[in-house]
């Protein structure tokens, strides 16, 4: 779950890939109240992540992070970054279902992480 929970994080604190191994810190401002009540700046991020649209400056750059942060458990984001996140996929999940199935069908199609992070998910309130 924490996979998608990763996804998100484009639009919650989002995280850019930077030659320090931490992610950039440079979105951690982002308001994600404002994103996830828009749908229209909620459905730009998702096009962006699943390659259906153009992607803003931090969206691409959440989308090179991704790989990592989903692989690592984010490890390499900061404290706000992993509570962004959260938001989101507890967001996502609860009130934007099929956006939730398509990031998991295309982010992990084997449900490897969802199963590695279910622990996590459960403390999200997210059954899998």
């Amino acid at each position: 779950m924490k996979i998608t929970l990763v996804c998100l994080i484009g639009f919650a604190a989002v995280v850019a890939v930077s030659a320090a191994p931490q992610y950039t810190t440079k979105y951690d401002n982002i308001d994600l109240k404002q994103i996830l009540e828009s749908d229209r700046l909620l459905n730009n991020y998702f096009n962006c992540l699943v390659n259906k649209g153009p992607c803003t400056a931090d969206g691409q750059e959440l989308k090179k992070a991704l790989p990592d942060a989903i692989e690592t458990g984010c490890k390499s984001c900061n404290d706000k970054q992993k509570k962004g996140s959260d938001e989101v996929i507890r967001h996502i999940y609860k009130h934007k279902p099929e956006m939730w199935k398509v990031l998991t069908e295309m982010y992990d199609p084997e449900r490897i992480y969802i199963k590695k992070y279910e622990t996590e998910a459960k403390d999200l309130g997210i059954a899998v």
